[in-house]
């Protein structure tokens, strides 16, 4: 089974070189080249063990290829699935897939889109090789976000996590994934799937909507917008006769067609841009998505968010089940269970996430920087530019 793929042939470094300082572009796009032996033993450099090889069943549906067996990701009969991928959350994202893997009815139609930021501290290029190291049959594409398309449109936030760049990156997945690509499940990386996400693709959207969530009525609205907000009565009438919800934006339907044609890029963007003059929330990424959409959200069963599980954000704390069935559970919050687990402090349903976890130990930075020299993994890759 082929990995990531271009859209485009590669370029030259020069090529490439031109490519990023001129062009407007959002995201370029990595390959990842056949398995050559020689990255057999490349996760475990990074202490990751080989997930196990989910395959699908005969009742599942035949796939389209292209060129030299690559699968086809306009595929109709793909599942499409976005997520960032970082070094901090790594072995997050990879519990993440494995959880999928695991629970897939059909785990060969599950595309993966990783959006990475283009400076993170293991590169694009390697975290490429080391999602396929990982999960040799898996069915992915990297996209190499760029942190100056939303740079300048953040404002400072009550956590300074809440303001890395790659938490806007959701924003930009109607412009970075496939035009063909028309939905779109986007996942968090602090979470696990215990169901076949083939339930969660088949929700519908009904009168337009563009986006379905888990909404959470009972919250307190009010709360995720500053007063400067609820004293302008310009901007407060945003949500007019709308009955606007709170809903968690780690797990996300996403209709890209409709999102596409109604400019909701830029929609989200202006209300970043009222923020740096005006101050009206605290909490990052989260209240442009409410803003927008807040009151016309396609309400999803809770229990495809079970949510908070990564306790107060203040003090370490533990959090329980939602009332209700679980097809998801979600370490949003400060405390994530790899890092408890580690410190042997664990939540009781850290112990939930565990089996899903990847991760063996990590070799001495050294030793992984003369073996990414070794590998040849400083050079080039292969780069191909996305247009849109």
């Amino acid at each position: 089974m082929v990995l990531s793929r271009f859209r485009c042939g590669t370029i030259s470094a020069v090529g490439f070189f031109i490519l990023l300082v001129y062009s407007p572009l959002i995201c370029l796009g990595i390959r990842s080249f056949p398995n050559n032996g020689a990255l057999s033993d490349f996760n475990g450099l990074f202490g990751f063990s080989e997930a196990p090889d989910y395959r699908n069943g005969v009742e599942c549906p035949s796939m389209t290829s292209s060129s030299a067996g690559h699968v086809n990701t306009c595929d109709p009969s793909l599942v499409h699935v976005a997520m960032t991928l970082d070094s901090e959350y790594l072995r997050g994202s990879m519990a993440v897939v494995h959880s999928v893997l695991r629970h897939a009815s059909c785990p060969e139609q599950v595309f993966f889109h990783f959006i990475a930021a283009e400076f993170d501290p293991s590169s694009p290029r390697v975290l490429t090789r080391l999602v396929r190291s990982i999960f040799p049959s898996l069915n992915f594409k990297v996209y190499i976000f760029r942190e100056d398309t939303v740079i300048n449109l953040i404002s400072s936030s009550i956590r300074s996590a809440l303001e890395n760049p790659l938490n806007y990156a959701r924003n930009y997945l109607g412009d970075i994934l496939d035009p063909c690509v028309n939905r779109v499940i986007y996942l968090d990386s602090d979470l696990v799937l215990v169901d076949d996400i083939i339930k969660l693709w088949e929700v519908k959207l009904t009168q337009d909507r563009i986006i379905g969530a888990p909404e959470y009525c009972h919250a307190n609205f009010t709360k995720y917008f500053t007063d400067n907000f609820w004293s302008d009565p310009v901007l407060s009438r945003v949500f007019g006769s709308k009955n606007p919800c709170y809903f968690n934006t780690g797990v996300m339907v996403m209709d890209l067609e409709k999102w596409r044609e109604g400019h909701y890029r830029k929609k989200i963007e202006n209300w970043m841009e009222v923020q740096r003059k005006k101050r009206i929330y605290d909490l990052g990424s989260l209240p442009p998505f409410l803003l927008v959409f807040g009151g016309n959200v396609e309400p999803i069963h809770h229990r495809w968010n079970q949510h908070g599980l990564g306790g107060d954000n203040v003090a370490g704390s533990c959090r329980g089940l939602h009332p209700g069935p679980v097809s998801l559970l979600h370490w949003s919050g400060k405390g994530k269970p790899w890092v408890r687990l580690d410190e042997k402090r664990p939540c009781p349903l850290d112990y939930l996430w565990e089996p899903y976890d990847l991760f063996r130990g990590r070799l001495n930075v050294q030793h992984q920087q003369r073996q990414e020299q070794h590998l040849g993994l400083s050079s080039l890759v292969g780069y191909s530019s996305y247009l849109f």
